[in-house]
């Protein structure tokens, strides 16, 4: 299905506008107000808060993300599967999103600028985005996002392609050069700066990081979830071989708040039909 699909437009109930599709193909980003209960993202911010742990409440600085919080706190799942989200991104893609991943920040993370596809990448290439969402007001102060637009347009570079070997110790290397691409290219940042409530969907091949915190006295709550969408093989690239690709398995983060899976599903592996057959029977997989 393509964008332009009346079955996708007539499933969506998150209508987006032309021009925002069109911002979304040429700048490879898109801000966006999806009208969030301010209640929910308070209940988020205050939930996750003690899964950061004791280091964060003595030194906010040590800790600045915690993964997959959708497991424990049903408000951030609920935000992951958000239905006007849901729906923007079918319109985007034209093809059912399957969000896999949350992370959660207390504060900005000052992290090098880095494309998503060097850690999820799909076949076929570019089905995959991240949603980032301000739960409280971000300005130039607290380490808004840091974007390079139209940066998505690049090639995608896997770690080869930069003169690497695969795998996380070579992370910061790739970074550096990723440094070089930016300057190679005269690419230049913007800011993410966002009211408390808004949200940027970005491109899996955008070139995105932390800004500096200018303030370091203040917090920058924040969300992000990460979607694969249907009818593709997803891998880690950063794990990756030519030709032995790392593959994922396929999952999709509960829709429903009652779910009850596995408790080894996140580590037991299974054939690609296997799993959508297991998804598909708890109502969790279109």
């Amino acid at each position: 299905m393509s964008i332009e699909d009346p079955a996708v437009v007539a499933n969506t109930g998150f209508a987006l506008s032309p021009e925002q599709l069109t911002a979304f193909s040429d700048q490879g980003l898109l801000k966006i107000d999806f009208g969030f209960d301010q209640q929910l993202l308070d209940q988020i911010v205050a939930e996750v808060q003690p899964l950061y742990g004791s280091a964060y409440v003595e030194n906010p600085l040590s800790v600045t993300r915690y993964q997959d919080g959708w497991k424990q706190v049903d408000a951030v799942r609920q935000l992951a599967v958000h239905d006007s989200v849901l729906s923007a991104l079918r319109m985007l893609m034209g093809r059912e999103p399957l969000p896999f991943q949350t992370l959660n920040f207390p504060v900005g993370t000052s992290q090098y600028p880095h494309s998503d596809s060097i850690h999820f990448h799909t076949v076929p290439v570019g089905f995959m985005v991240g949603v980032w969402v301000a739960l409280e007001k971000i300005d130039a102060e607290n380490g808004p996002l840091i974007y390079y637009p139209q940066s998505h347009k690049l090639p995608y570079y896997s770690m080869q392609d930069l003169g690497l070997g695969p795998g996380y110790s070579n992370y910061h290397a790739y970074e550096l050069r990723i440094q070089d691409l930016i300057a190679e290219h005269g690419l230049q940042p913007e800011l993410g700066i966002l009211e408390k409530g808004e949200a940027i969907i970005w491109h899996a091949n955008l070139l995105h990081g932390g800004a500096d915190r200018k303030d370091i006295t203040r917090s920058r709550h924040s969300q992000v979830t990460h979607y694969f969408f249907e009818n593709c093989r997803y891998y880690t690239p950063m794990e990756s071989r030519p030709g032995k690709l790392r593959y994922r398995e396929p999952f999709r983060i509960p829709s429903r708040s009652d779910f009850s899976l596995p408790p080894d599903i996140s580590t037991r592996p299974l054939p690609f039909r296997a799993v959508a057959k297991l998804l598909r029977s708890l109502g969790l997989h279109n």
